[in-house]
């Protein structure tokens, strides 16, 4: 039974997990401010909710399932209350089921209103980060979270800062290819399944399993630990999938491309993403093939194609009168006999 690609998205995060990873991976520093168990608190969207409404007392459009930032607006309207104002205003913000609360730009609130928020199990937290940056920052996180994902049977192998999706039926020999690649100086990302991650409307992030990693399977060989072999420099923990590299069995009723070396296009998540097909047959360099492949996505992007430089030359030849044996190509050979 062939693979089938599984798409998946989560539906939650807790706040303690999301705290964590703004600290380790994000690089923001986020203190708790009072003590509550973060854990039974869920973050469910990448959107987020700066509650001044809220606070002045209109309730009716209150988003209270996203994270609430406090940043100085919010806090100099609380200030210039008075106690009992104050109390309420809060009571207000609390009293919906909020993931958290967090203060930007070094702010504080007073001792009463952190107690209150502990006693309604909400957890506060405070960074120096001004609320414009921390806001985007968090939202990116929030956005990489909650972005749909898809998991491919297939090798992702980084050639020449280009991400090569190879992708073929079990036993065709992508690991090989892979592992060649890597042996001429590519680095991998991931081998067997990729999990590919859309990271915008038309951005396609690709890594491997945590459990798999950058081990990979050789027919006949078994296990093969890339990163131990080769050394760091020969692998990748995340890249942007960029081209498809379809490997198939060669088959005579098939047309494959002559001239355009990328005309068919694969849908990963929505995205078109372009094809090239690579038909198998003994002898051929699949290796070198990938790396030309490569090398051709590039110079596309640097608006250089192939097949229009070629298609231009073959029209201009065709409108000449009279037809002609074919021409050299050099002039003069320059007493250069090598």
């Amino acid at each position: 039974m062939p693979y089938q690609p599984k798409t998946f998205r989560k539906e939650s995060i807790t706040v303690a997990f999301m705290v964590e990873m703004l600290n380790s991976a994000v690089g923001i520093e986020v203190k708790p401010v009072n003590r509550v168990d973060a854990t039974q608190r869920v973050v469910t969207e990448s959107n987020l909710h700066r509650p001044g409404l809220v606070l002045a007392g209109y309730v009716e459009l209150f988003t209270y399932q996203r994270v609430q930032i406090l940043g100085n607006t919010e806090n100099q309207y609380l200030a210039h209350l008075d106690e009992a104002a104050r109390r309420t205003a809060f009571q207000t913000l609390i009293r919906f089921p909020i993931p958290c609360i967090i203060l930007t730009d070094s702010n504080t609130l007073p001792g009463d209103l952190v107690q209150m928020a502990t006693e309604a199990g909400v957890p506060v937290y405070r960074t120096p980060v001004p609320s414009t940056r921390f806001m985007a920052l968090l939202r990116d996180f929030l956005n990489d979270q909650f972005a749909p994902q898809q998991t491919i049977h297939g090798s992702l192998v980084d050639v020449y800062g280009i991400g090569l999706l190879l992708m073929g039926k079990s036993g065709i020999g992508k690991s090989e290819v892979a592992l060649d690649l890597v042996e001429r100086g590519h680095r991998l990302v991931a081998d067997d399944v990729v999990i590919v991650t859309r990271k915008e409307e038309n951005l396609l992030m690709g890594s491997g399993t945590d459990l798999v990693q950058h081990f990979m399977e050789i027919r006949g060989l078994g296990l093969v630990d890339i990163r131990a072999m080769f050394g760091i420099r020969a692998i990748r923990f995340q890249k942007r999938v960029e081209v498809v590299v379809n490997m198939q069995l060669w088959d005579e009723n098939e047309e494959y491309t002559r001239l355009g070396m990328v005309d068919d296009v694969h849908r990963i998540l929505e995205v078109e993403l372009p094809m090239v097909k690579v038909p198998i047959t003994p002898g051929k360099n699949i290796t070198v093939i990938c790396e030309v492949i490569a090398m051709n996505y590039l110079l596309r992007h640097q608006g250089y194609d192939p097949a229009e430089v070629f298609a231009k030359r073959l029209a201009r030849r065709i409108r000449q009168k009279g037809s002609s044996p074919p021409r050299r190509g050099t002039e003069y050979f320059e007493h250069d006999y090598e």
